[in-house]
């Protein structure tokens, strides 16, 4: 068969394969359209705030392959809940296109608690958002600095910066109210351990200012308070009045104060 191609004139056989070449183009580009489905396009579903079963069947039965390309963790929804789609809902797209899933992880990742103590109650709360971690509770106590942070919380009990924490959760804040409008007297702490005087210190909503060692101390919890500012007393003997919120300086020592006992009654004859 190949002598008789060979045998024919040349013109001949460019004329044959030129035919072929035009056939087969004629075969390809009338089979494009069924290759590529062209004119064969859908809507896409929106399957946001579905689980990926329920999202892969919906896409799978209109048509579309799906893969879960990412993760996030948003703590308002389920875990393996759809959150994001692309393409997006209503986006017209041929028939088979791909569909790709961003899915809520199952364990939230965790993050370092940011130090917040001192800082305004907005800067806090910007600082927590940033870390992907929520303000909880707010809690006021009289200070001085007002609408400060004083103290965070996580669960109800004190966590330190640094300490690793679940994203999504809920940091309770203690917060200064300021100092307040009544005067009380000046408790009177001299005599009392540290631990007794920041005891009613806190029960006076007082705030522990400075602490002067006089002379060495070992034992801090222990040590006696010789002396505070304000004093209880004035020169007049008469009392010292004090805000809640408002500070109080002490003194501590290893040894108590001594106190001068008032001079015995005469003796009567």
């Amino acid at each position: 068969m190949f002598e008789k191609i060979t045998k024919k004139p040349f013109w001949i056989n460019l004329l044959v394969a030129i035919g072929l070449v035009i056939v087969l183009a004629v075969l390809f580009f009338l089979s494009l359209g069924i290759i590529t489905r062209h004119n064969k396009v859908l809507s896409v579903p929106d399957v946001r705030g579905k689980s990926i079963a329920e999202a892969t069947a919906t896409l799978e039965d209109a048509g579309f392959d799906v893969d879960v390309r990412d993760s996030i963790y948003i703590d308002t929804i389920p875990p393996l809940t759809v959150w994001e789609q692309t393409p997006e809902r209503g986006d017209v797209v041929k028939v088979g296109r791909t569909i790709y899933l961003t899915v809520n992880k199952v364990i939230p990742p965790m993050v370092a608690m940011p130090e917040l103590e001192g800082l305004t109650f907005r800067s806090a709360e910007m600082n927590l958002k940033s870390r992907r971690l929520n303000v909880g509770d707010t809690i006021y106590r009289p200070d001085f600095a007002a609408n400060t942070v004083l103290e965070q919380l996580l669960n109800g009990k004190p966590v330190k910066a640094g300490t690793m924490v679940a994203e999504g959760s809920n940091i309770s804040l203690v917060l200064s109210s300021g100092t307040g409008n009544v005067e009380n007297p000046v408790p009177e702490l001299v005599g009392l351990t540290f631990i007794e005087a920041k005891a009613v210190l806190s029960g006076s909503n007082l705030v522990l200012g400075t602490m002067f060692m006089d002379g060495p101390v070992s034992d801090t919890a222990n040590a006696y308070v010789i002396k505070q500012t304000p004093a209880p007393r004035n020169d007049f003997n008469d009392r010292n009045l004090i805000r809640a919120g408002e500070v109080i300086d002490l003194v501590l020592s290893a040894t108590p104060p001594v106190r001068n006992e008032p001079p015995p009654p005469p003796v009567e004859e």
